[in-house]
């Protein structure tokens, strides 16, 4: 018969474990990964923020500024078909590489500032709720529920906090949990 191990696992992180409301177990999960962005940042220098890290060419604020757009893209353009600008002019490198006149604060405001028009966007909604159409879709066979777009989000927080986790290892040598 094996002994148990010594090692205590790691307790669940995101929601309290009596949450199974699935609204509130995406919510909770977003709301857990976007603080962990925020945790993974706490600690690099204001040179360290903004050198992008090779091999992987992009900066922790960079990934900041990028992950903006992605909220904005997927709650504010796609969920509400609100009419504001998707993408940045000059594409995928300006969605990621911050301007050199652009302080940490500003895209750190920036990125709250959507994470608060999306909480908005989010709390009363329900999950089967459909995107509006008119901005990122434009037929209702296009457009995907509430509860889809969420799931969309958190694995693109999950993927991007894993890149995060590279990043500062190779930074300053710092791990994540």
């Amino acid at each position: 018969m094996q002994q148990p191990s010594e090692q205590v696992p790691a307790l669940l992180d995101g929601p309290a474990v009596d949450i199974s409301d699935a609204h509130e177990l995406l919510l909770g999960y977003l709301e857990w990964y976007r603080k962990a962005l925020i945790r993974k940042l706490a600690g690099l220098s204001a040179d360290q923020l903004r050198t992008p890290v090779e091999p992987l060419s992009w900066s922790p604020l960079g990934l900041v500024q990028h992950l903006s757009w992605v909220e904005r893209r997927w709650l504010r353009w796609g969920f509400a078909a609100e009419n504001v600008v998707p993408y940045p002019p000059g594409g995928d490198a300006k969605e990621w590489t911050v301007a050199a006149d652009t302080s940490a604060a500003e895209v750190m405001a920036a990125y709250q500032a959507e994470v608060t028009a999306a909480d908005s966007l989010t709390a009363a909604a329900a999950l089967s709720d459909k995107a509006r159409l008119g901005g990122r879709f434009k037929t209702p066979a296009q457009a995907p529920s509430l509860g889809r777009i969420l799931f969309h989000l958190l694995q693109e927080y999950a993927r991007h906090v894993g890149h995060l986790d590279v990043a500062r290892e190779l930074i300053d040598g710092e791990t994540g949990e």
